[in-house]
């Protein structure tokens, strides 16, 4: 039996309206498939350092948010960003402002 998931359009919306009641202003900079588009989250401390997360299977093989990058400065996380929307042209891209570089994706 397969994992119900959630549309990426919802997530995306709540997970927006999570970092925003965190005090830390969250934007849609790309819209992916609203159905199943893979989603990619941002996180920039305002110092100068991004860092980028994406979802992979863990050991147990749930689907997790793992960083893609270290913290690194904006051209290395764009880089990034720019080889999976190669490798994936309808994904999400979720940009964060968080000083403290929390990403609050522990909760999903």
């Amino acid at each position: 039996m397969s994992e119900a998931r959630v549309k990426s359009a919802l997530w995306v919306a709540a997970y927006v309206r999570r970092c925003h009641g965190a005090n830390c202003p969250a934007f849609v900079t790309r819209k992916g498939d609203p159905d199943a588009g893979d989603i990619l989250v941002a996180i920039d401390r305002l110092d100068g350092t991004q860092r980028l997360y994406g979802r992979e299977r863990n050991a147990a093989g749930a689907l997790v948010f793992a960083p893609l990058t270290g913290w690194a400065d904006a051209l290395t996380v764009q880089a990034a960003i720019d080889k999976q929307v190669k490798f994936d042209a309808d994904l999400w891209l979720v940009a964060v402002e968080s000083r403290t570089g929390e990403a609050f994706l522990d909760e999903y």
